[in-house]
């Protein structure tokens, strides 16, 4: 289905670089869009992230549902870049090894072709850095939430007993570990409204 993707960008790319006052994507400006906290997103980072978004999800971007897509890329960035604050804060680093099997992860659960996905960034001009720091980030995160908050989850056999009633195909470890990984979820998404309502985030 991504293979799709490519011609209804041009459309899409054309729309976007108007508010910009550019021709060609070689030529855009990277104006600062949205400052948050001292870090910054670029009009050149939107775009990039909004095309990759395109790819990954199989989207046929249009007239209509563009500035959909937009508002959900910019709120993206900004939760990332509140994230980048508290993963470097604690210093957080991911190995190569530990990236290379996220990545690969990523194709198999997404039913992406790794070489279909490089063809798409290099034919849509899309840096395989955007790809990259998505993934790192994302994994990054991940290693910072079970570091927090893992040792203070626990799962009760009421719990196991009711996933594995509605999903008889799970073991008792798959089980265990969807109930430790929602546990970990709601620590993630409080951490992260929390850190939101704290941030300084200033639309240019």
């Amino acid at each position: 289905m991504i293979i799709k993707i490519y011609k209804s960008l041009l459309v899409i790319l054309f729309i976007i670089f108007i508010p910009y006052n550019v021709i060609a994507e070689d030529k855009i400006e990277h104006k600062i869009a949205v400052l948050v906290n001292e870090d910054i997103i670029t009009s050149y980072d939107i775009i990039q992230r909004l095309k990759l978004t395109a790819i990954i999800q199989g989207m046929n971007l249009n007239a209509q549902n563009t500035q959909l897509m937009v508002n959900n890329v910019v709120d993206e960035l900004i939760r990332e870049k509140v994230k980048n604050g508290k993963i470097n804060e604690y210093k957080i680093k991911v190995e190569n090894d530990e990236y290379i099997k996220f990545e690969n992860n990523f194709f198999l659960n997404n039913r992406i072709k790794k070489d279909d996905m490089f063809r798409l960034l290099e034919e849509n001009n899309i840096n395989y850095q955007e790809f990259n720091k998505l993934l790192y980030n994302e994994l990054a995160w991940n290693k910072l939430i079970n570091g927090l908050f893992l040792r203070y989850t626990s799962v009760s056999d009421l719990e196991i007993s009711e996933l594995v009633s509605k999903n008889p195909s799970l073991s008792i470890e798959q089980a265990e570990n969807l109930v430790i990984q929602r546990q970990l979820d709601l620590q993630s998404s409080k951490l992260l409204r929390d850190m939101m309502n704290e941030a300084t985030i200033e639309y240019k």
